[in-house]
């Protein structure tokens, strides 16, 4: 029986050499000079450092720029609030992997209201659609596309 997986994954690899490129590109700009703004990556996690909100804003904009380079999809960011104090600003940018349980949900909610012929299960992190043809299969993944949802999809691992 012909199926596919649903996941939302980036490259681990491309996320650590795009926070270096932004950590030297912040080192060698002259309007960040003397300001100790730096990157720093956590598991799943950027954390910037800088001396104000402003100067936050422009890091954001040069890690988007250098993900978006790398073939990072910017969409599995979500950037929390600053914080700010005397003479520093942090802010967490958390990088989302996997779809959650309740996302999960509404995706095979989805492809139920649609009355389409395929299975969806959901399993971990990912689901896995399978049907018995594969246009039904082709026209879930179109489902899935045309559905706006947060987090950047890949369907993966398709099996005839």
């Amino acid at each position: 029986m012909p199926s596919f997986d649903v996941v939302s994954d980036f490259n681990y690899h491309e996320v650590t050499n795009a926070v270096d490129q932004s950590n030297r590109e912040v080192t060698t700009r002259f309007d960040f000079k003397g300001t100790n703004s730096q990157f720093l990556l956590d598991d799943n996690s950027v954390n910037l450092t800088s001396e104000s909100e402003f100067q936050l804003q422009q890091m954001l904009d040069i890690l988007k720029q250098k993900l978006a380079k790398r073939g990072v999809n910017i969409g599995c960011l979500k950037a929390e609030d600053p914080d700010m104090s005397i003479n520093e600003a942090r802010q967490k940018i958390i990088l989302r992997k996997g779809i959650d349980s309740d996302l999960a949900r509404k995706l095979v909610k989805h492809i139920k209201n649609s009355k389409l012929k395929v299975q969806v299960a959901i399993q971990g992190d990912q689901l896995r659609v399978s049907g018995k043809k594969r246009d039904n299969l082709q026209t879930a993944i179109q489902l899935f596309k045309d559905l706006d949802v947060e987090l950047p999809l890949q369907y993966e691992n398709f099996r005839d």
